[in-house]
Formats: C-alpha cells, sequence, structure tokens
C-alpha cells in the first residue's frame, strides 16, 4: 500500500473517558551521602495552588526524598527538551541512523543525550489511561500532577470537554511560576504552538482540540477560553518572551489570507487576529511567519517574539528546504531562543519540542521519526554548546512512547530502514511465507492491510522488490488502524546540570516538575 504520505502523518486525538484508578505511593530511595550543608536556593519559590493534589504530593515527596539524601544544587535556568514519542526503540533507531547517515558505525555511535551524565525511567500512565497522551503527559511534566488524558493544565478532578469543571481544578505550571518570579520564558516546537505539549506551558482546559474558537463546539464549552487566546491573553509575569513553532491558522481570522499557502484563510470566527493583538502589545512584540523573518530579528535584544512558520506544524526536516516560504529548523529555533532568554540576567525556564517524531510514527513512517529525532538530538547540543553546566538544568526526555519495535536478528552494519539480512550467508532473511521483513516495524497502523476490490486484504505485503530505505516507505504494522497508536512502555530521561542529581531510578513521570522546581527554587516546599 502506497497512500500519501503527507496526508497520513498526523496526530492521533485522543477521546477519553474517565475510570477510577489507583494512585501511586512514594517510592523508598535508596541510601546515599547525605549533603549536610546543602547550596542555598536561588529563590524562595512559590507554592502551586495545585500543591494539595495527591499526585502532587506523592511526587513532591519522592523529590523531596532524593534531595535529603543527595541536596541539590540550584539551576539559574532551566531547559526541558520533550522527544514527542520518543521512545527507547525510536532513540536506539536514531543512533544507528544517525552513525550510519554520517558514514560510521551506527550501533556504537553516540547521541548528544546518550552523554548526559544521569538518567532514568519515566512511568508515563495519565490518571484514567495506561497509555496516555500528550496532553496528560506534557501536564504531568510542567505541573507535578497526573491529570486526564485529553486535558490540559486542569488536575484529575476537570472532565473531558466539560468547561464547569475546571473550576476548583486549576494549576500552575512551571512557566506561570517563572513569570512570577520575573523569569525569562519561552516556548519552541515543531508541532502548532497550541498542541498539547507546547500548550500545557501556558493554558488550561478540558479538551486539548480547542485550539480556536471555532473548536468550542457544544453545550459543555461553556465560557472557556480557546488555547490560541490563552496564549495571547497569558497574565503571568510580562509573557513569553520567545513562542515559536506552527500553527498560524488558530490565530488568524477565517476570512483572513494565510501568508504563505494560497486559498487558505485562518480558522477564528470571532474575528479576533491574534498575531495582531501581539503586535499591538509594544514595538518590542514582533509576529514573523517564514525563514527571512526569522532571519531578521535580533534575538540578542528586548524583542518579543511570536513565530508562526506553518499553518499547521511546521514541516518534517526531510522536506524542509522544499517548504514555499522557508521555515528555521529546530535547531535554529533552539538557538535563537537560547539567545533571546539569557539576556535576562535572572535566568530563563525553555521548552524544546520535537513534536514531529509522533507525527511520523503516527504515519508508520520511521524513516521521519528517526530523521527527526536526530535533528531534536543537534537542537540537544546546540543546548549544551551555548550554556554553562555549572548554573543551566537541562532535562531531555518524551511525553510517551510508541508501538514501533526492532528486530529479525539483522547483522551488525545493515541499514536499519531496510530488510533484515541472512547473516554470513547473505541475502534476506524471510518468514514463513516466503517473504522478507524490515528491522523496523509497528504493532498497530495503516499498512497492516490494504483495500482489494473495496475490502480489507491483511495479507501481508511482499517486500522483495521495494526500497524500504525510501523516505516515504511505511513499515509493516499488525493491527489495521487508521493512524498508528502510542504505547504505554517508560521512557528515557536524560540530565545534566544542577538539579540532575536528583534524575535516577524508575521515577513518576510527574516527578520532571519537582526536580526542575526545586532545582531553579521556584517551587516552595510550604
Amino acid at each position: 500500500m502506497r497512500t500519501s504520505i503527507a496526508a497520513l502523518l498526523t496526530g492521533l486525538a485522543l477521546v477519553s473517558t474517565a475510570c477510577t484508578t489507583t494512585e501511586a505511593v512514594t517510592p523508598v530511595v535508596p541510601e546515599s551521602l547525605t549533603v549536610e550543608t546543602p547550596p542555598a536556593p536561588l529563590r524562595p519559590g512559590l507554592l502551586p495552588q495545585q500543591s494539595g493534589d495527591s499526585y502532587y504530593q506523592s511526587a513532591a515527596a519522592a523529590v523531596q526524598a532524593r534531595i535529603d539524601q543527595r541536596g541539590v544544587k540550584p539551576a539559574k535556568n532551566v531547559i526541558l527538551f520533550i522527544g514527542d514519542g520518543m521512545s527507547i526503540p525510536t532513540i536506539t533507531a536514531a543512533r544507528i541512523y544517525a552513525g550510519q547517515k554520517r558514514g560510521v558505525d551506527g550501533e556504537s555511535y553516540m547521541l548528544t543525550m546518550d552523554t548526559l551524565p544521569h538518567m532514568a525511567l519515566s512511568k508515563t500512565y495519565s490518571h484514567d489511561f495506561q497509555v496516555a497522551d500528550s496532553a496528560s503527559t506534557a501536564t504531568a511534566m510542567v505541573t507535578g500532577a497526573k491529570v486526564n488524558s485529553g486535558t490540559v493544565g486542569v488536575l484529575k478532578g476537570a472532565n473531558r470537554s466539560n468547561c464547569a469543571s475546571t473550576e476548583g481544578n486549576r494549576t500552575d505550571s512551571l512557566f506561570d511560576l517563572a513569570e512570577r518570579e520575573g523569569l525569562a520564558t519561552g516556548i519552541v516546537s515543531t508541532a502548532r504552538i497550541t498542541h498539547a505539549t507546547p500548550a500545557a506551558t501556558y493554558s488550561e482546559t478540558p479538551n486539548r482540540d480547542w485550539e480556536s474558537d471555532a473548536d468550542l463546539k457544544g453545550g459543555e464549552a461553556g465560557d472557556c477560553k480557546d488555547i490560541a487566546r490563552q496564549l495571547i491573553e497569558w497574565p503571568e509575569g510580562d509573557g513569553f518572551e520567545v513562542a515559536m513553532g506552527g500553527g498560524r491558522t488558530e490565530f488568524l481570522t477565517s476570512d483572513e489570507a494565510d501568508p504563505e499557502d494560497e486559498g487558505k484563510t485562518g480558522n477564528r470566527k470571532d474575528g479576533r487576529d491574534l498575531a495582531a493583538e501581539w503586535t499591538a502589545k509594544g514595538p518590542d512584540h514582533i509576529y514573523i511567519t517564514d525563514k527571512a523573518g526569522f532571519d531578521a530579528v535580533d534575538f540578542a535584544s528586548d524583542a518579543r517574539v511570536l513565530g508562526l512558520f506553518e499553518g499547521s506544524h511546521l514541516e518534517f526536516e526531510m522536506d524542509r528546504a522544499a517548504d514555499t516560504a522557508g521555515e528555521p529548523s529546530l535547531i535554529d529555533l533552539t538557538r535563537a531562543a537560547i539567545t533571546r532568554l539569557s539576556q535576562d540576567p535572572d535566568g530563563f525556564v525553555l521548552m524544546v519540542e520535537g513534536g514531529r517524531i509522533d507525527h511520523a510514527h503516527h504515519g508508520v513512517n520511521a524513516a521521519r521519526a528517526v530523521d527527526e529525532t536526530d535533528t531534536f538530538d543537534q537542537a540537544v547540543a546546540a543546548a549544551l554548546d551555548m550554556t554553562d553546566a555549572e548554573d543551566t538544568l537541562i532535562i531531555v526526555t518524551a511525553d510517551h512512547s510508541h508501538t514501533m519495535t526492532i528486530s529479525g536478528y539483522p547483522m551488525r552494519g545493515n541499514p536499519i530502514l531496510g530488510k533484515v539480512n541472512a547473516g554470513l550467508e547473505g541475502g534476506e532473511l524471510k518468514g514463513l511465507d516466503g517473504k522478507p521483513y524490515t528491522t523496523l516495524s509497528y504493532a498497530s497502523g495503516q499498512t497492516a492491510c490494504h483495500m482489494k476490490d473495496g475490502e480489507p486484504d491483511c495479507t501481508r505485503e511482499d517486500l522483495s522488490d521495494v526500497d524500504t530505505t525510501d523516505p516515504d516507505f511505511q513499515q509493516p504494522s499488525l493491527v489495521f488502524l487508521g493512524s498508528e497508536t502510542h504505547g504505554g512502555d517508560d521512557v528515557a530521561i536524560f540530565a545534566t546540570g544542577p538539579g540532575s542529581e536528583l534524575v535516577s531510578g524508575v521515577m513518576e513521570q510527574n516527578e520532571i516538575f519537582h526536580v526542575m522546581g526545586r532545582a531553579s527554587g521556584l517551587v516552595a516546599t510550604e
């Protein structure tokens, strides 16, 4: 089956229902050296409004136990890198791919994230799902509480798509706290800037899909504000210094022509041009839509930049050069954001999301998934190059995994995107059906079957004459679905800098917030 990759590589909106769960207990931290006189925090910290939540308290206690034994070094700056859908098999495959792409041994190659000194496993389940979505997992990382899948920035007491239920269930994200303490803040993403992961930094909504006012449908939407509007009206401090990614249509009106894509307009029905409202905030507020505009910005200034480089998500890195108007890479965005945020002597908090790793996986397109991961890793390298390990905590992790697996006994050096070879005998290994198979495959997805005479034919495709290393090739999958699903296995956390010593063992995902909050001094304990 060879259908349009562009049509298939889209995110999967998760529709969830609440269920009863058993919440986590505080884990026991192994004994280590006690720090008699820990360094003083840089800031007194604030107690977020969700501090009474049971998930929050459990995670806070787990991190406090580590601090009691190890101490915590104070961090002036925090950078949270989130590879959306970057499962551990994705990291392994991307490592091999990156090495092979550079003409060296892939299996022994080291990604930048591999070199960070501290690491752990992260448990990604949400309050109501074993296999979570990006909204609940991002919320866990930036608020310290596990919440219902499909919701952003609201506690477990809020019901999906029910605006009224958000009252009494609101949260303060690490970015809210940073702004109140006078730090600079920024978000960059290859996805829409209103998409689930970046939205968790500034928005509170019972439905991750309410990205513009046109999405606020149904009686339960009530008085809730759409996510794009919440970004522009974000009341914390002096607002974001940089917010750059995709999602332009969520900010423009339905009768306003898109500046890049002919024949397309914005989505908004309320007549509000939110991009214009951004620039109306003052002469230092800049709105850019293409690479030329990006290159013209002096990021070593007091400019406040809203960059919306696509109507929806940014191009995959493989396809970026062919973009009509041109757009910066994730590496470019990361360098620009750090340059701008570093102008604040009080420090900064930054989220960098490699959002399109996830989208490629949903389309069972492993080539783009591993290539996006390679680019994401280069953005991590850029951050390490631009910051001081003595004052900047950098955490690299994923929100959830995917169902891609690496299998089949391929020989050392076999192309990671190729078919499994037959070792010393040469040729390709074949299944009992006499057909070759690929090293990378998925448990679910669009390729499990193909349509024949109007009916699904689930006979395994013969790949004998197929170039599986082609960037547009879609890997085989088992369960026939319109979009490949997330996985529920643990994901990796890599960390360096002050506070990274608190990252170890198997952690609840919401502990990441407490590591960042305690190291930066943004989060108080009482």
